[in-house]
């Protein structure tokens, strides 16, 4: 990627597409394609095509997703699998139609079984049954991952796939029913010292473990691939370690203030039981993850408080 080339970041505005905008302007790159919903519904493939006929991007990150917690993802299973399928398909389609020299497609770690062996490493994929929770979601992703695979087996096309862990920073989503659980949990937390609630209640038994990157360590990666790597052999992005819910609530809890009691509901569902990644081949690659979960959750933390 030189400095004027053309570099469309499709899902601009969300926490990943953000991030990757910040980083490219930071680096000088001056001839970034953005486009908001209102200008171009990537739902529509006619007008996606339009799109790339006219504007004929030269490199394509492809972070547009409908996103969301084990919540959303179970509620609106059939919007989930839906608009991140017509999504992905638009875009990965309409950049082999004009030409793209390369376009990273970003899927996430629900990819892998819901029972795989941890760390998960990329062979894991489709070796057995997924979470139910967000199984369509996860489809989605997959079909992401095989059509970039297919298209340069038939088409010759630089078309690469990254898998990142549970993710964080700026620009997250805090809303309480859609959020993950980093950005829920700072939200309950904040909420809870500001009106001096005696108990914030977490969802599940607090037990299962959780890798969490940091979106500027993605982005980071992301560019790193871009510039590095091509081949059809999809990429873990992570740090290599991960966290139990309970653990993660007690540093959220320190890192605000909050001094009240914390309490599990068990009712709720814990979701997968651990999901580390195994990040041996981005590694060996050449990339590892530098920002560390204590100062990326204080620096999201002052994020979040600047936006209140």
């Amino acid at each position: 990627m030189k400095k004027e080339s053309k570099i469309y970041v499709a899902g601009h505005r969300g926490m990943v597409g953000s991030a990757i905008v910040r980083r490219l302007q930071k680096d000088g790159f001056v001839n970034l394609l953005l486009r908001g919903r209102e200008e171009l519904d990537l739902l529509d493939q006619s007008a996606v095509r339009r799109f790339f006929e006219t504007e004929k991007p030269d490199f394509v990150f492809l972070a547009a997703a409908k996103v969301g917690g084990i919540l959303a993802n179970n509620t609106y299973r059939a919007q989930f699998i839906y608009e991140n399928l017509q999504i992905q398909n638009n875009i990965i389609h309409s950049a082999y139609l004009s030409g793209v020299k390369k376009l990273l497609f970003l899927g996430s770690s629900c990819i892998y079984p819901k029972h795989a062996p941890q760390p998960m490493k990329e062979e894991h994929l489709l070796t057995g049954p997924l979470e139910p929770t967000n199984e369509p979601y996860a489809i989605a992703k997959i079909a992401g991952i095989k059509m970039c695979q297919a298209y340069n087996d038939q088409y010759g096309t630089d078309f690469i796939s990254v898998m990142p862990t549970n993710l964080y920073g700026p620009n997250d989503n805090f809303d309480l029913q859609t959020s993950h659980v980093l950005p829920a949990l700072i939200r309950k937390f904040h909420e809870a010292k500001l009106k001096q609630a005696p108990v914030v209640q977490i969802w599940g038994t607090g037990n299962p473990k959780r890798e969490f990157l940091h979106v500027d360590d993605l982005v980071d990666a992301c560019l790193f691939l871009m510039r590095n790597y091509s081949g059809n052999d999809f990429v873990n992005i992570g740090v290599g370690q991960d966290i139990s819910i309970k653990e993660l609530a007690l540093l959220i809890k320190q890192i605000v203030g909050y001094t009240g009691e914390l309490t599990f509901d068990t009712s709720k569902p814990d979701g997968t039981p651990r999901k580390l990644l195994d990040v041996s081949r981005l590694n060996k690659l050449g990339w590892s993850a530098k920002i560390g979960l204590e100062q990326g959750i204080t620096e999201t933390y002052r994020w979040f408080k600047e936006q209140q």
